[in-house]
């Protein structure tokens, strides 16, 4: 398949329809590419924050909830982008309330040409968004088993936690989507690090999607750092550097990869490591930790 990853720039509209065009631009032009999946960013629906005007898209808890507030208007925009590409979207994800009076998940939408398949919130939470925009983690993880393989979604921070992935890989994920939002190249590499370390891990494909450029009028998203990739793990089949493809730092637009999930399973059976395969003989390992001291003449089992 050909997986289509953006680097994203935030943009602000003074009505719905040009963010309608926009969108339309973007997924027309991946699809017209020939891309089977599309994977937008980490907030990269806050942009809609700005239809509430400046003074809301300023405000950190305006800017949340009118972004919320267009979320199923966007979700149909995608829908039938969809369902006229035949083409599988990973939603940029934004806030969503389940709760009125609760807090709002960071939410990411998977949608197929039949519709929408299900969303995946983030489960690990920043220092700004626990300590300033108060957004709730999300609960439990979601496989979406689809016509192009088995998904999963790590977002941003998510990635930088190997029990989240390894919990999907071990239900049969093979592609791991890894969208992003990041302020300094140091978040960035975070995140790179984190989703390369996931496709050794876990053999098997991750695609990283982030915001790029500046965006002052945009709260908590006025910098965004990265570029677009595809990781795999750097054994058979793939790349000596585990990547598959990258755009240039900070450009915006469509990085391509062509992703073989046969590819995947040979790694994975008879790989030059079996990263995924003897991830289970670590527990007893560290089930027993010693520590060893200059006093002691044999280390000292912990208790």
């Amino acid at each position: 398949m050909k997986v289509a990853a953006a680097a994203y720039p935030l943009t602000w509209f003074g009505d719905w329809g040009a963010y309608e065009a926009k969108i339309r631009a973007w997924v027309s032009e991946a699809a017209g590419a020939g891309a089977d999946l599309l994977v937008f960013p980490e907030y990269a629906q806050n942009e809609l924050a700005s239809l509430g005007g400046r003074d809301v898209a300023a405000d950190l808890e305006g800017a949340l909830r009118e972004t919320a507030r267009h979320r199923p208007a966007a979700d149909r925009l995608l829908v039938e982008l969809a369902e006229r590409h035949g083409v599988h979207i990973l939603s940029g994800s934004g806030p969503v309330w389940g709760d009125p009076e609760g807090r709002p998940v960071n939410r990411a939408t998977l949608i197929s040409p039949e519709g929408i398949l299900g969303h995946q919130d983030k489960a690990m939470m920043t220092r700004f968004e626990r300590e300033d925009w108060d957004v709730a983690g999300g609960d439990g993880l979601t496989v979406f088993d689809t016509a192009l393989g088995r998904i999963g979604v790590v977002i941003c921070y998510d990635s930088e936690f190997p029990l989240l992935a390894r919990a999907l890989v071990e239900q049969g994920v093979e592609i791991l989507l890894a969208p992003s939002a990041t302020e300094t190249f140091a978040g960035f590499m975070r995140v790179r690090v984190g989703s390369m370390a996931r496709a050794l891990e876990g053999q098997c494909v991750v695609i990283h999607a982030p915001l790029v450029g500046d965006a002052p009028w945009c709260v908590g998203l006025e910098e965004n750092t990265g570029r677009a990739s595809a990781y795999g793990p750097p054994d058979r089949g793939f790349p000596e550097t585990g990547i598959l493809a990258e755009g240039a730092l900070g450009e915006p637009g469509w990085t391509y990869a062509e992703v073989d999930l046969e590819a995947v399973r040979l790694a994975r059976a008879d790989g030059v490591v079996l990263t995924h395969a003897h991830w289970p003989e670590q527990a007893s390992r560290v089930a027993k930790v010693t520590v060893a001291t200059p006093e002691q003449s044999s280390p000292k089992p912990i208790t």
